[in-house]
């Protein structure tokens, strides 16, 4: 590697960041992380801190988990590369998918189709949702329903059921006859409700109301995340996620849960579907299924999916859809890895007891620093929303965020601003010294703001 000078110099200039403007980044150069280890990572000038935002929610066996490391290193001896298209498998993508849908069975999955992550994983289920439609010989089942809030990754798909218009905006016009509906938070929503179960209800009757307006045989899916993750992490009512799976078996419409996120643990359960007792239609998986350590993800399929697509007689039924790298072995290894180690250490357990630890260390910053207008989380997916003023609700500014996660790093702790939020999203492994000194460096953070 080059040395430190060379990488100072050149840092964001030959190279774009997602999520960011070019402008501001040389402006303004961002962090150089230069090593990880257990839950920490170290910069190019030797600081260490506290990684709270998990690489990117996905570190979740944080940065020494050696069975995977090696798990990479024998597969990359045996076998580096091999494609999956027709006519050929690889011995970890089979064992990979086996083990997927072993997991998800309580989940009624029964199929896997390999992605290289997130935003491919989405775009497989909405592209699968509409083909389902035409092999059961109902075409005009094209439209998609999202929540408002919600995030499904950059590809021209994903990006049009997101329901935030920073991911949006720029690149419209989208895909036609997408559909957002409001996001039940309880701090935010167009209702003014409070009470969960009340906003639950009001946001499936405005669901019911789209699909009447549209006409629920135009409708192929409707897709969520089981708790919105870069929306702000919000937490749904309990109620809510059965309510839509309601609404949608009662109009014949498919449900997609998006679990890239929330898969493998996060939320204190082993995916947010089994979280609130809902079987999705499809699952889209990422992030965690190798804890980051290699570009893998998967569309997940239901057996009620699955049965139509391997019973058709018709050229309907075939999959014109894949990428170079689905099934990749090394990548299909890695997950055998990080799977096998995600439940051996039990991280599901882990990330509802130390979630506990965490929620209420934040309660404890809300209740000292006006600054926060709200807290919300489940498991180890949290959020602070910062505000300029309680009673009006206004959202803190670009300057305040930056002041706070700064000096929250400077206290050692890595933070992720996303507009008005402050994202936490730790590894699972997490230790209850660690939550402590998370909520002391958000403390020091708030402290230089307020």
């Amino acid at each position: 590697m080059r040395d430190r000078n060379f990488l100072v110099e050149n840092n964001a200039k030959p190279i774009w960041h997602p999520m960011a403007h070019p402008a501001e980044m040389r402006a303004q150069p961002p962090r150089i992380v230069m090593k990880g280890e257990g839950v920490h990572v170290t910069d190019i000038d030797g600081k260490t801190v506290i990684d709270a935002v998990g690489g990117l929610w996905n570190v979740n066996l944080g940065y020494s988990c050696d069975p995977i490391k090696q798990a990479i290193a024998d597969q990359l001896s045996a076998l580096p590369y091999y494609s999956g298209f027709r006519g050929t498998s690889s011995g970890p993508s089979i064992e990979l998918a086996y083990e997927l849908t072993e997991w998800f069975k309580p989940e009624g999955m029964v199929r896997a189709f390999f992605t290289s992550g997130g935003s491919d994983s989405v775009e497989t289920a909405l592209r699968l949702a509409r083909q389902y439609w035409k092999i059961k010989g109902q075409a005009d089942r094209t439209k998609f329903l999202a929540l408002k809030k919600g995030y499904h990754g950059t590809h021209f798909g994903g990006a049009s059921v997101n329901g935030n218009a920073n991911f949006r905006r720029n690149y419209e016009p989208m895909l036609p006859g997408v559909f957002h509906i409001p996001a039940p938070s309880t701090y935010r929503n167009p209702f003014n409700e409070t009470d969960p179960g009340k906003l639950a209800q009001l946001c499936a009757a405005a669901m019911e109301e789209e699909i009447a307006f549209q006409g629920g045989d135009t409708i192929a899916a409707f897709i969520m995340e089981p708790v919105l993750g870069a929306g702000g992490v919000i937490v749904p009512p309990d109620s809510f996620m059965k309510l839509v799976r309601e609404i949608c078996d009662r109009h014949g419409i498919l449900m997609i849960a998006d679990e890239v996120v929330t898969g493998f643990g996060r939320t204190g359960a082993w995916s947010g579907s089994r979280l609130w007792g809902v079987k999705p239609d499809m699952m889209t998986m990422a992030k965690a299924i190798t804890s980051g350590y290699f570009p893998l993800g998967a569309t997940l399929i239901g057996e009620a999916v699955a049965e139509t697509f391997e019973a058709d007689a018709t050229t309907f039924g075939s999959i014109g859809h894949g990428y170079t790298y689905s099934g990749h072995p090394v990548g299909c290894a890695a997950g055998i890895a990080a799977l096998a180690e995600t439940r051996r250490l039990k991280l599901d357990e882990n990330a509802a007891a130390r979630g506990k630890d965490l929620a209420q260390a934040l309660a404890a910053l809300k209740a000292k620093h006006p600054l926060v207008g709200d807290v919300r989380g489940k498991g180890l997916m949290a959020a602070l929303e910062l505000v300029a003023d309680r009673d009006s609700k206004k959202p803190a500014d670009k300057k305040t965020m930056a002041k706070v996660a700064d000096a929250a790093y400077e206290a050692g702790v890595m933070l992720r601003v996303s507009g008005n939020n402050l994202i936490l999203s730790p590894p699972l492994i997490l230790t209850s010294l660690d939550v402590k000194a998370i909520a002391e460096g958000i403390d020091a953070g708030l402290s230089a703001a307020g």
